[in-house]
């Protein structure tokens, strides 16, 4: 246990900060040098690590040489899987971009995304794939529950793609997705209690409550868009559709009603607005929702505008495919000599 726990230790490290000597391993982890010696060995040995080059002055000797991460050792999907399209991004296990493709949904739905993934990842072994699609996800069975949202969906589809590309499959809502990547690089990078609000082609929240994502007991927790608001549910009053003939003062308002919601039932103190809406409205319209807000509850609470570059829920299922993948590879590794 004591030689996985410092395997894993000094790959995490590679993992952050790349390419590393024995002495900046010894001085990051203070482990012995013997210790660092037999984990470097292990680590080769199983194919996980390898001598990327050297470093000092002299650039010669043992202490010399730099250690980083095979990032071909594994390599991952994520999958973005809209009513419309549907996109992917492969990663090497070090995170890193290899393959992209996206796709109109039209037609049988399971060799669709098979195939755009097997395009994506250009004959490379996938080890993970994970997919967000809109929906109420079944925590126990793993299976979209609200199935009619998204065009050709049906029972099975996970484990069939799963036995058509080989590797593990998950799927997860793609609003809890576009939240890990707030956490993780985004805006909330920092706070372990958030509440993402969903806003432009579909409406929805994701909670995030000590750093976790809290799906509730049948995966419908942050399903904000069914909240009556004085006969008109939540989803109606903030569509990208009702937004085009409002100003931004008006959705402010309409978009604050629905937080207002989350900050009474949770305090998470920190509300991101994500999705189309949030993108565009940027921190201006995150100010004025922050504004009505502070009027509304007396529970402080910061409104920030989502910060994550381009598809949040396609980043967010590659950063989970990635922490799966490597917490298969890390504590599965066997020397392959």
């Amino acid at each position: 246990m004591a030689r996985a726990i410092n395997d894993r230790l000094a790959l995490d490290l590679l993992l952050e900060r790349g390419p590393l000597t024995a002495p900046q391993l010894r001085a990051l982890t203070g482990l012995s040098r013997p210790t660092v010696s037999d984990l470097i060995e292990r680590l080769t040995d199983s194919g996980l690590i390898e001598v990327t080059g050297e470093s000092g002055a002299e650039r010669r000797g043992p202490n010399a040489r730099l250690y980083g991460l095979v990032a071909g050792r594994a390599h991952v999907a994520g999958v973005d899987l809209r009513r419309s399209a549907v996109h992917v991004t492969v990663a090497d296990l070090a995170g890193r971009p290899v393959g992209a493709a996206s796709r109109a949904v039209a037609g049988e739905l399971t060799g669709l995304v098979a195939g755009v993934v097997e395009e994506a990842a250009a004959g490379r072994a996938l080890d993970m794939v994970v997919i967000g699609a809109p929906g109420l996800v079944d925590p126990g069975t793993g299976e979209l529950v609200s199935a009619n949202e998204v065009p050709g969906w049906r029972p099975g589809l996970i484990s069939a793609l799963g036995q058509r590309l080989g590797a593990q499959v998950l799927l997860e809502n793609e609003v809890n997705l576009a939240a890990v990547a707030e956490l993780r690089t985004g805006a909330a990078q920092g706070s372990e209690d958030f509440v993402l609000l969903w806003l432009g082609d579909a409406t929805g929240a994701a909670v995030v409550l000590g750093g976790r994502v809290r799906r509730g007991a049948s995966g419908g927790a942050g399903e904000i868009g069914f909240l009556d608001m004085g006969g008109i549910d939540f989803c109606h009053l903030v569509s990208a559709d009702a937004a085009q003939g409002l100003d931004r003062a008006e959705l402010a308002v309409r978009i604050a009603r629905g937080a207002f919601a989350c900050v009474t039932l949770l305090d998470p103190g920190l509300i991101v607005l994500g999705g189309e809406l949030g993108q565009d409205g940027g921190d201006a319209l995150a100010e004025q929702v922050a504004e009505h807000l502070r009027a509304m509850s007396p529970a402080p609470t910061e409104v920030r505008a989502t910060t994550v570059e381009g598809d949040a829920v396609l980043h967010g299922a590659v950063l989970t495919a990635l922490d799966h993948a490597r917490d298969n590879v890390f504590s599965g590794v066997r020397p392959e000599r």
